[in-house]
């Protein structure tokens, strides 16, 4: 069941108890899967207050050992695919077989609202409602950069809870698809029946990132149409060069509303893993993934100071009107930026 943010702040807020919550009644909290806590500690990583963001970051530091267990599946396609009831369906699927399953939706495009809670909860209903089930909006901040860090912060929180399967879902447009599989061990990509059209994704280099596709409401009439869209995008899968030595995208054909090879679906991830764990691939990509994290917290944390900083402030607009009306090349600007913060 999926969890409504504290609306006041986290660290002043107990799970059943007074006062603000300690850095060790967080740490055990979410290491014993108290769903309270853990919302709250989810709620410190989603905060811009400096000394929310201080706390979260010793959280995840304290609970680092108990990260990295879980399977991370990630999950796209454009709306009205079916990634919902699929999701759904899946995840009842794993809980049912005694896994524990997060969902953390991610939908960059939604600067008002960042994601509904409500709404999440309303398309995957049956999973909402699984005790052994979590359901998460990453809230966007308006940035894909704080969706990726947002979302990777949750993940580890979440797996440190105890959940052994993540899902991470994604809108289907835009750059979030990279964003996404950078951070998975496993990235599904979602198509509809029928061809044609539907081949101009491999132009946005969705089907290069795919670790498998799955042509998803092959039901009733569409039976064939799905079959016919899975054997073009297995020819037009030949033309790609693989990610992978050990691995080659499979194509395959499902039903999330009739649960119709949502089975296969989940043997591939599995195999997917133990192949690429047997070969190494599996840790390498974990740790590209851990650098790549680093790397995108250092260019979010220098931003915020040169933000911060006095002088950047104050120059700025007069730097950004220069560059504006063509007196200032940006090369330029960027120097003189950099100046003001003390880097040569």
């Amino acid at each position: 069941m999926s969890e409504t943010p504290s609306e006041t702040p986290p660290a002043q807020s107990g799970a059943g108890r007074a006062g603000p919550l300690r850095l060790e009644d967080f740490t055990e909290g979410v290491a014993k899967g108290d769903r309270s806590v853990l919302a709250r500690a989810i709620t410190l990583i989603e905060s811009t207050r400096p000394q929310h963001r201080e706390l979260a970051q010793q959280i995840l530091q304290q609970l680092m050992n108990r990260t990295g267990h879980a399977i991370r599946l990630g999950i796209t396609g454009v709306p009205g695919v079916g990634k919902s009831t699929t999701i759904d369906q899946l995840g009842v699927n794993l809980v049912e077989a005694g896994h524990k399953v997060a969902v953390l939706a991610v939908d960059p495009t939604s600067k008002r609202t960042g994601g509904s809670i409500l709404g999440d909860k309303t398309r995957m209903a049956r999973l909402a409602v699984h005790p052994n089930a979590y359901i998460r909006p990453s809230p966007t901040s308006g940035t894909l950069g704080g969706v990726t860090r947002k979302t990777r912060e949750t993940m580890a929180l979440v797996e440190a809870a105890g959940f052994d399967v993540i899902i991470v879902e994604t809108v289907g447009v835009g750059q979030s698809e990279v964003a996404v599989a950078d951070m998975v061990d496993f990235f599904l990509v979602l198509l509809l029946p029928g061809g044609g059209d539907d081949l101009q994704g491999i132009k946005k280099g969705i089907i290069e990132i795919a670790d498998m596709i799955a042509i998803n409401k092959a039901d009733g009439e569409n039976v064939a149409r799905a079959g016919a869209a899975a054997a073009e995008y297995r020819n037009a899968l030949h033309i790609l060069a693989p990610q992978s030595a050990t691995w080659s995208p499979p194509v395959i054909t499902i039903s999330g509303a009739t649960n119709k090879g949502l089975d296969e679906l989940w043997s591939k991830v599995i195999q997917h893993r133990d192949l690429t764990q047997a070969s190494g691939e599996f840790d390498e990509r974990r740790q590209r993934q851990a650098v790549a994290w680093m790397r995108d917290m250092l260019e979010e944390r220098l931003m915020a100071a040169l933000k911060a900083n006095p002088d950047v402030a104050r120059e700025l607009p007069r730097i950004e009107e220069d560059v504006r009306a063509g007196r200032l090349l940006p090369t330029l600007a960027v120097g003189q930026v950099m100046a003001l913060m003390g880097i040569a």
